[in-house]
């Protein structure tokens, strides 16, 4: 397996983040290598972290002034072995071929755990949505669109949104695509209700993270009920993780942005967080200004000389990460253990350095992976494509109890997992061991394609 890993940095030296994420799942699946040598034989590892299909292209869109802007955008295609790519979408000035690599890779193993025949990828560009008018962000989907639909369908490869795409962008995007492939289809999803959107589609990342959260604390008997919790961010899988934690009796203390964070000690109630969510999602506000409605609350900037967030540093006793990949260092981990935390539940896509999740990993703590917590989403995504090809829309208990019932699933296959391969409750394993095995036999059955 370190054969691999030297063959990943020497071909692309720069991939940091891709690199990371292959190296938590080859030292997960180690002991089923050793079970299995007929994968070794058939050359799994080496297929399974070489995409299947990258495309890279130019967006250019004109801004409200009349300049002409550029932009990349991407579209990895990692896996389709047990079904069309399901490809989250992301726009951020970070993203580069690494970051949606990473995302590719880490959504094989995560579809795969969800029990929908579906594949893994990850598209994007590194166009910034904060900041710009609609009609500018409208211009860039169109734009983007007139390329990424040549890759995309309801058998090919269905997208749904990632950080900075939200229910705008995904409308905007839909538009072009129906106009250039003449067609209304589910090859998008985080569709509007009323154009073939699924309820709880909004909420589901949020909520099956809580869920799972929840199904963790069981099997040491106890509940959501009471328990203070930490939250990081503040878009929309931060937004409805809180809203469920709230509505099972939790206290939720912080939310962060990029710019900086708020602790409020009283907690953040149902008005409070449909004041969030205006911010946010209507006024695209920065989370500062809560402390403008609450002044109980403390408002800290981000110092990006710090190697460690104080967010991380405020006594709670569950932490739910939903903001972006490393935003937990081995600093902010000790930081949770040395106050007592129980639960550490990744709402976000790999939001924990190596380090950090070693620390985890080594205390008597319920540490669960964004691959099994964060499924919700894309497991709500798959429902909302059952609904598109019956023409039909279910009602939100329906969903929400076919989500609840994934989630649990999901929780079940991770702990069996870990137990048949050695490590009792380590989530972490099981999960990655889970999704693998499944997604490797599908390989080995369709031969060396």
């Amino acid at each position: 397996m370190s054969d691999i890993l030297e063959m990943i940095k020497a071909r692309d030296p720069h991939e940091k983040e891709f690199t990371q994420a292959v190296k938590e799942v080859l030292d997960s699946v180690k002991p089923v290598l050793e079970q299995a040598p007929h994968y070794d034989q058939a050359a799994v590892l080496e297929r399974i972290v070489e995409p299947e299909r990258i495309v890279t292209f130019r967006v250019p869109w004109t801004d409200d002034q009349g300049n002409v802007q550029v932009n990349r955008g991407f579209c990895v295609e990692m896996n389709s072995a047990i079904g069309p790519y399901k490809t989250a979408l992301r726009f951020h000035p970070s993203v580069n071929q690494s970051i949606l690599k990473f995302l590719a890779f880490e959504q094989v193993f995560k579809n795969a755990l969800t029990t929908m025949p579906l594949g893994g990828g990850a598209g994007g560009s590194d166009f910034d949505p904060k900041g710009k008018s609609d009609n500018e962000v409208m211009r860039f989907c169109q734009n983007f669109m007139r390329e990424l639909y040549l890759h995309i369908g309801v058998n090919t490869d269905i997208a749904t949104g990632d950080i900075g795409v939200g229910s705008r962008e995904i409308g905007y995007l839909f538009g072009m695509f129906k106009k250039l492939s003449n067609e209304f289809s589910g090859a998008l999803t985080g569709k509007g209700l009323n154009w073939g959107g699924s309820l709880i589609r909004a909420q589901a990342a949020g909520y099956g993270c809580v869920y799972f959260a929840a199904e963790m604390l069981a099997t040491r008997n106890m509940t959501l009920d009471g328990q203070v919790c930490l939250v990081s961010g503040a878009g929309n899988v931060a937004q409805h993780t809180t809203e469920k934690l709230i509505e099972l009796g939790a206290n939720v203390v912080t939310l962060s942005d990029s710019a900086g964070y708020i602790y409020d000690p009283e907690g953040i109630d149902k008005n409070k967080l449909a004041f969030v969510k205006r911010l946010k999602n209507i006024r695209r506000g920065r989370i500062k200004d809560y402390v403008d409605n609450y002044p109980g609350a403390i408002y800290t900037q981000t110092d990006i000389s710090r190697q460690n967030n104080p967010l991380w540093t405020h006594r709670a006793s569950c932490a739910f990460p939903c903001a972006t990949q490393n935003e937990i260092s081995e600093e902010d981990a000790y930081a949770l253990i040395n106050n007592n935390v129980k639960l550490v539940c990744e709402g976000a896509n790999m939001p924990c350095t190596p380090e950090a999740t070693a620390i985890f990993l080594s205390k008597p703590i319920l540490y669960a992976p964004g691959k099994a917590a964060n499924a919700g989403g894309v497991a709500v995504s798959g429902l909302e494509m059952v609904q598109n090809s019956q023409r039909l829309n279910w009602l939100a208990e329906e969903v929400d109890a076919r989500l609840k019932i994934i989630m649990k699933g999901i929780h079940t296959t991770c702990l069996q997992a870990a137990e048949a391969y050695g490590t009792p409750g380590n989530y972490l394993n099981g999960a990655n061991i889970a999704g693998f095995v499944k997604v490797v036999e599908a390989m080995l059955d369709q031969g060396v394609v």
